[in-house]
């Protein structure tokens, strides 16, 4: 019984390195100091809206830190104790971040809830040129991340969460602008409890997939009907079984199965064969891939036929 395994590195064609760990970094200052201020000023006003968005742009912080980490870490050998490396701390750092952000988002309407029995004064035009800020830096940091967007997963997952971003701040605005012309201070907490919602949407599925890649399930970017109906075109294959599809990171799947050939199956036909077979799993997002071959006859003979 032949073992192959195939190490290919997933390499971020058409992204410079470079300029993604620059934008990546400028994204994350930025967007840091723009907490800083939401905290001082929404505390200084009694904004539970600002304090609201500040969690919620503090949790994109910490997903444009966990980008940035899965590139880097990507460059991190593997050693004997760790065999694939530290890629799976990325991962971990994601499922963490969605059940800080869950308990956030439960004191976030729990104070909502107490304003609206107890409103507070605050001021329209503070909260609107605060998150007029927002909407400057949230777009600018966004559109680093535009060319490179359909490149990378997690690139596109910044792109996304930046632009989302820049369009809460533009309800902000608005809130902010109503809160000056009618006083009617409850648009505060109605806002707050909206950027709840943003945040458990968002962070729902944050939740969901980090859970699943945490326990080996199927990344969502791989079909396991396209890897069969891929091994389905190959010329000499008699069947693929004993399919074991993980995640080794935000941006690296691995796959390891069982390849059945046919009994007269030469030893150059096979290699032609597993070549072929992974030449098209690598555009099933697969970057690891491991397969045992067997010839019918072998199958056969066991309780499996």
């Amino acid at each position: 019984m032949a073992h192959d395994h195939s190490h290919h590195h997933h390499h971020h064609h058409a992204v410079t390195i470079q300029s993604v760990n620059t934008a990546f970094i400028v994204g994350i200052v930025l967007n840091f100091l723009f907490v800083v201020i939401e905290v001082v000023v929404g505390l200084n006003i009694h904004s539970l809206s600002l304090l609201s968005d500040a969690g919620h742009n503090l949790a994109d912080v910490g997903a444009l830190a966990l980008s940035l980490l899965a590139f880097r870490l990507l460059k991190v050998r593997s050693n004997s104790q760790y065999t694939y490396g530290y890629r799976k701390a990325s991962i971990l750092v994601a499922l963490f971040n969605a059940m800080v952000l869950l308990l956030s988002i439960g004191a976030i309407v729990y104070e909502a809830i107490h304003r609206f029995i107890d409103p507070q004064v605050v001021e329209g035009t503070k909260i609107a040129w605060v998150a007029g800020i927002g909407i400057v830096i949230n777009s600018l940091t966004a559109l680093m991340f535009l060319r490179n967007k359909d490149s990378d997963m997690n690139i596109k997952s910044a792109y996304l969460h930046l632009m989302s971003d820049a369009v809460v701040s533009l309800g902000i605005v608005i809130g902010g602008v109503i809160i000056f012309y009618t006083k009617w201070y409850m648009i505060d907490s109605i806002l707050s409890i909206l950027i709840a919602v943003v945040i458990l949407v968002s962070t729902w599925k944050l939740l969901k997939d980090s859970l699943r890649l945490s326990l080996d399930g199927v990344p969502e970017n791989v079909s396991m009907e396209n890897i069969k109906n891929a091994a389905a075109k190959v010329n000499g294959i008699i069947d693929l079984h004993h399919i074991h599809i993980w995640a080794l990171s935000t941006t690296e799947n691995a796959l390891t199965a069982h390849l059945v050939l046919a009994k007269d199956t030469s030893v150059e036909e096979e290699q032609k064969i597993k070549h072929e077979l992974k030449h098209l799993f690598e555009h099933e997002n697969l970057h690891h891939i491991t397969l045992e071959t067997e010839r019918e006859n072998v199958i056969c003979a066991t309780a499996e036929c």
